[in-house]
């Protein structure tokens, strides 16, 4: 879809950078422009992905509000088709089938996603003519279709792939060969077994090659042919064969580990059940998932998945959300809870009324924000990408003059050169290069996933490794969100159980926050009768109990029916600076007691910002909206370094560019909704406790989906290896390439000792940036 907004209440234009990049944010949105001067938007997405409704909400988010002017479907005639690619072993590889698909006839777009091995095309053909084109360039399509779940394909075991098989069989007739030569057999049986080793082994090789040269494209694939047609040409035969059979068994080796990376992204999906138990009209029915509607009834029984979003309507039990939230310990739930498809529910029997369809669960956009990070580039990848561009025709020009120079200039024997300069279009080959960083990127975000934190992309990963400040929101963020009784203080002679008794009675038939505290504190506990409650705006409340007035309510109450406060003043004002709110509780006649009521920190607060701390943060904020003495006693207990106090959501994004003035690169911690303009402002935005919410899920540049946060520091860390990883297979991978020029120059390299130096690096790379799937401590 291509829509267009106007937007109202725009005014700056610094704003409307910031509007731009939300939206863009948003799953399924390819472009977001926005035009200050004429206060409008425009967004091409992704209508299965994305609805008006998103996009006009996220709006109001920024506080503006939108009203859509036009949209346009798809041209007619086209029609999106998505499809799972089997094979694809290189970045480079990928964007090279992107730009043979983009040029077909009849298609308008093709977008290859090499880290999640997606293809989605906008095209007016049939999706079998997707398919055979990329058949012809030398990969497996299969069609995603519209209802399945992403992700789950059936794939065959890895050496039954016809890549897979035809390196086999090369290499069964390569050993053959290789024996009978040691033999001292005759040419007339060797040669025909070095064809045959070359041919069967390099047919994909050859097939891909051809096709990219049809669209003016030279890729590795040619590059190895041309190696291989040359060394038939000078009777290298065991050469020609054994780099046919090592550059065939190294993309098989890599096909083969990138599918293991992207299956283990995929087996998410795994987690959901297929079907579900569900009670409909009285009858208890075993259905497929896409055939559940919002509304239906699923039965959940001890030790089963749950199999789709939902909400608890009747049953107690422990649900483990490992996969969803990355939470050690299953969490309790009972009536009117929330729960998630791919959960393990433990204990008891549940009854669930679906809040979301399959495609829509928690678990399906997880799994598309992985894919959609994937997809993403980091900085270092896009360095390589654009180096990458400009190196291979560097090398292919670099062998052409290698060959004719010293041949036709020097007088040098055109065999040995022609021979060397075949060597160096071999080593020269950027695929360890290209591999490098997206093998990495795709570890690390699926590692996150695995934990219960979802990376937006490459580019957000690497910049966390560089963050030298942290600002977080106080309510929901460091503290629970939620005001609970600290203290009960008992005075003038009243039992502390009682006063507490007293107070929930009368704050039993109140509906703010505070006083809904104390009724939880109380908990079970008989209360008494009360009658005439009145609620008095500002300052508290009062009712009768027992024949007499009681009161409970601030200070400037109890100072209005006529009580000193003096004597109470130590330690009133010894909660307060503890940033506690206090309520008195008494009649006309005598002051009771105290109630101090306070936002609680989060258990793990002190030690995750401590790991912060030790992970190289330099400064740590917390904005709140609260004033200065809740602010500085909760700033002094996390032992935080600034805060900046009784702020608006406005006021937190000016606060965020004090701080990045200062220090540099920020990030702002957040629920991902009322913080929006801050998460949107700062380096790099994190929502936390987002399970469940759609907005908070869109909002951050990460998400933390549980309350966690420990995982700040781990998210820390694991940007800092993936840097340090890339870097290490990008020096492993350049210098390997100059000591093997180097050599071919001075005759030191041969043909297969090239490959092998070739796709040993790229294997190295691979496996080396695969370590970052496993556990970062």
């Amino acid at each position: 879809m291509n829509s267009t907004f106007s937007i109202d209440g725009l005014d700056c234009a610094d704003c409307a950078a910031k509007l731009e990049k939300g939206i863009r944010k948003l799953p399924g949105v390819r472009e977001a422009q926005v035009n200050f001067a004429a206060a409008k938007l425009k967004v091409v997405y992704d209508k299965t992905l994305l609805e008006v409704a998103q996009i006009t909400k996220t709006v109001s988010g920024f506080g503006y509000s939108a009203a859509m002017l036009q949209a346009n479907q798809d041209a007619p005639g086209y029609h999106t088709s998505t499809f799972r690619i089997e094979g694809m072993d290189c970045a480079d590889c990928a964007a090279k089938l992107e730009k043979k698909l983009a040029a077909l006839a009849g298609v308008r777009s093709a977008a290859v996603n090499f880290g999640a091995g997606k293809l989605t095309v906008e095209h007016a053909l049939t999706d079998s003519d997707i398919i055979k084109a990329v058949q012809q360039a030398g990969y497996q399509a299969v069609r995603e279709g519209q209802t399945a779940r992403p992700g789950i394909q059936a794939a065959g075991a890895w050496w039954r792939k016809p890549r897979t098989l035809a390196t086999i069989v090369s290499g069964v007739f390569l050993l053959a060969a290789i024996l009978l030569d040691w033999a001292e057999v005759g040419d007339t049986i060797i040669v025909p077994l070095y064809l045959v080793a070359m041919v069967v082994g390099g047919y994909h090789v050859a097939k891909s090659g051809l096709y990219g040269l049809k669209s003016f494209t030279l890729d590795t694939n040619f590059l190895m042919i041309v190696a291989a047609i040359g060394a038939v040409a000078i009777r290298e035969w065991s050469e020609g064969a054994t780099v046919v059979f090592l550059f065939s068994l190294g993309n098989a080796l890599q096909a083969y580990t990138m599918d293991k990376t992207r299956e283990s992204i995929r087996a998410l999906m795994d987690l959901a059940p297929r079907e579900a138990l569900v009670r409909r009209s009285g009858q208890e029915i075993r259905l497929p998932v896409e055939e559940i509607v919002v509304g239906d009834v699923m039965i959940v029984k001890p030790g089963e998945r749950i199999a789709m979003d939902g909400n608890v309507v009747n049953g107690v039990s422990t649900v483990n959300q490992a996969p969803i939230t990355g939470e050690s310990m299953p969490v309790e739930k009972e009536a009117g809870d929330l729960v998630y498809a791919g959960t393990v529910n433990e204990q008891g029997a549940l009854e669930i009324a679906v809040t979301k369809l399959a495609a829509d669960s928690t678990l399906a956009k997880i799994m598309h924000m992985v894919e959609e990070a994937q997809a993403e580039k980091a900085p270092m990848q896009q360095f390589v990408d654009v180096f990458a561009k400009y190196y291979t025709p560097a090398v292919i020009l670099a062998s052409v003059g290698l060959m004719l120079i010293p041949a036709f200039v020097f007088n040098q024997p055109f065999d040995v050169w022609f021979y060397r300069a075949l060597v160096l279009l071999v080593i020269s080959c950027p695929c360890a290069l290209v591999i490098s960083t997206p093998v990495s990127i795709v570890s690390a975000i699926g590692n996150a996933s695995r934990r219960g934190v979802l990376i937006k992309g490459g580019a957000h990963l690497e910049q966390m490794g560089r963050i030298q400040a942290v600002a977080f929101d106080k309510t929901g963020t460091l503290t629970m969100g939620k005001p609970m009784v600290t203290d009960v203080v008992p005075l003038n002679g009243i039992v502390k159980q009682e006063l507490l008794l007293l107070a929930a009675a009368i704050e039993k038939w109140s509906e703010h926050p505070l006083a809904q505290a104390i009724v939880a504190k109380a908990g079970n506990a008989p209360l008494k009768t009360v009658t005439k409650f009145k609620a008095l705006i500002g300052r508290g409340a009062q009712a009768d109990v027992d024949g007499q007035t009681v009161y409970v309510g601030n200070r400037r109450l109890f100072e209005e029916i006529g009580h000193a406060l003096a004597g109470y003043e130590e330690q009133l004002t010894q909660l307060e600076q503890q940033g506690k709110t206090v309520m008195l509780v008494g009649t006309e006649q005598q002051v009771m007691g105290a109630i101090a009521v306070a936002d609680t920190l989060r258990e793990n607060s002190t030690e995750a910002l401590a790991a912060l701390r030790a992970a190289g943060v330099q400064n740590m904020a917390m904005l709140t909206g609260d004033n200065k003495r809740v602010a500085a006693a909760i700033a002094e207990k996390l032992n935080i370094d600034t805060f900046y106090s009784e702020l608006l959501p406005e006021d937190k994004v000016s606060a965020l560019k004090k701080i990045a003035a200062k220090y540099g690169r920020v990030a702002m911690v957040g629920d991902g909704v009322n913080d929006a303009p801050a998460l949107a402002t700062a380096n790099v935005g994190i929502a936390m406790g987002v399970a469940g919410s759609d907005t908070a899920l869109e909002t951050a540049d990460i998400a933390l989906m549980s309350d966690d946060l420990s995982k700040l520091a781990y998210v820390m860390k694991l940007s800092r290896k993936t840097v340090a990883i890339i870097k290490q297979n990008i020096t492993f991978s350049l210098v390997i390439k100059l000591l093997f020029v180097v050599g071919t120059f001075v005759g030191f390299v041969n043909l297969w000792l090239a490959v092998l130096a070739d796709t040993g690096a790229s294997l190295l790379v691979t496996l080396n940036g695969m370590r970052l799937a496993r556990e970062i401590k």
